[in-house]
């Protein structure tokens, strides 16, 4: 108890200059937390995939679509436990700026698919009844204030028109990293006023959601679907649902990867100035600890005081900076949530967070600890005034 107080009365005997140490450790903490927050939440989707699902799309590009007569041909896979289909619907509310995802799909198989949304019983029937119904996320509903039973209207960009929907569920996430800001609607609908109006573009269907038997066959399964469809006018590509959503991470790779670099550069700053700053503590304290090797304290005690008061400087600096990332995500989150649908901080982040308050701790220490444990006390005292 005596050696903490020690400690801290150390660290803070040049208050000034010890607080910015510690505002800028709290801020580099609280960037790199932030920073690998946002990479977590680029890879959100990637994360939160199954792998019990599979995604079959047209082998050219998504852009291409597969006709709907390929569902009971999937249907009958060997491995094959339920198919589904979906459409990337593209409309937006009121105007461009309020986007967020939307897709027609069959209700009842879809949903049943991904038991990680959460609608009630009632609700899923009422959907599944009213072909012009729709069901949001929750924090969907909450942004706009939707509630059951609202009319919404989706101004279409890949389908043109004005496409009104009745609200008529709302589903949670069954976990932390679900996204509850999507829009589903019937596939029907859409593809009955294609036929009307667009009918070279009416029974076709985006993607194909696979579910497999077995997740330990997925890549046969996946093998099996492609051969079915092999030389024919629409081949398919089939994948697991984490290689789906890598490939549209793979699209921006590059900005992922300088977001990971100054995530570390910043650390890297900061452990600059933290050992910059125990080194000036420890040319004031040459004489202390020449004095302290005078009265027989050894050298693992003087490198012990020098250690644990660069650790405390930095401890109390990462704590900081660790409180102050979870208000930071949520209006950072909360701001960006059409981008950012699911923007939480992980438990690795402030792992990582703590891992580096120690190593800035123990690198800051270093030098001044083997200067101080090295000097001789002759040298030492004359110092001393």
């Amino acid at each position: 108890m005596f050696f903490l107080k020690l400690l801290i009365r150390n660290a803070f005997r040049h208050r000034l200059r010890t607080l910015l140490t510690i505002v800028g450790i709290a801020i580099a903490i609280l960037s790199f937390g932030m920073l690998r927050t946002v990479v977590a939440a680029w890879y959100a989707g990637v994360n939160a995939s199954s792998a019990n699902r599979l995604i079959t799309r047209n082998a050219i590009s998504l852009v291409f679509s597969l006709p709907t007569a390929y569902q009971e041909r999937i249907r009958q896979v060997e491995g094959v436990k339920s198919v589904s289909y979906a459409n990337w619907f593209g409309g937006v509310y009121i105007n461009e700026k309020n986007f967020f995802p939307n897709f027609a799909i069959e209700p009842l198989s879809y949903l049943s698919m991904y038991p990680e949304f959460v609608i009630s019983a009632n609700e899923l029937n009422d959907f599944a009844r009213d072909r012009k119904a729709c069901v949001v996320g929750s924090k969907l509903a909450q942004r706009y204030n939707w509630k059951i039973g609202d009319t919404i209207t989706l101004k279409g960009t890949i389908f043109p028109g004005n496409w009104e929907f009745v609200l008529r569920g709302i589903y949670r996430g069954r976990d932390k990293s679900t996204d509850e800001g999507q829009f589903f609607f019937h596939w029907n609908y859409l593809n009955e006023s294609m036929r009307k109006s667009f009918p070279r573009r009416a029974d076709q269907v985006g993607i194909y959601l696979v579910e497999v038997k077995n997740p330990q066959q997925s890549a046969e399964v996946a093998q099996r679907v492609d051969a079915l469809f092999k030389n024919s006018l629409a081949e398919t590509l089939t994948e697991t649902e984490k290689a789906f959503q890598l490939s549209f991470v793979s699209m921006t790779e590059a900005i992922v990867v300088a977001i990971r670099i100054v995530s570390y550069v910043v650390i890297l700053i900061i452990m600059a100035v933290t050992a910059n700053t125990m080194s000036m503590t420890a040319r004031e304290r040459i004489g202390e600890y020449a004095i302290f090797k005078a009265m027989g304290f050894g050298t693992g005690h003087i490198a012990g005081m020098i250690f644990g008061e660069s650790l405390c400087i930095a401890g109390i600096g990462c704590a900081i900076g660790m409180a102050l990332t979870f208000p930071a995500a949520q209006l950072f989150g909360d701001s960006l949530s059409q981008f950012f649908p699911v923007f939480l901080v992980e438990r690795t982040t402030l792992a990582l967070d703590a891992a580096i308050a120690v190593l800035l701790g123990v690198t800051a220490g270093l030098f001044p600890a083997y200067r101080a444990a090295t000097i001789r006390i002759a040298d030492g005292l004359r110092r001393i005034g």
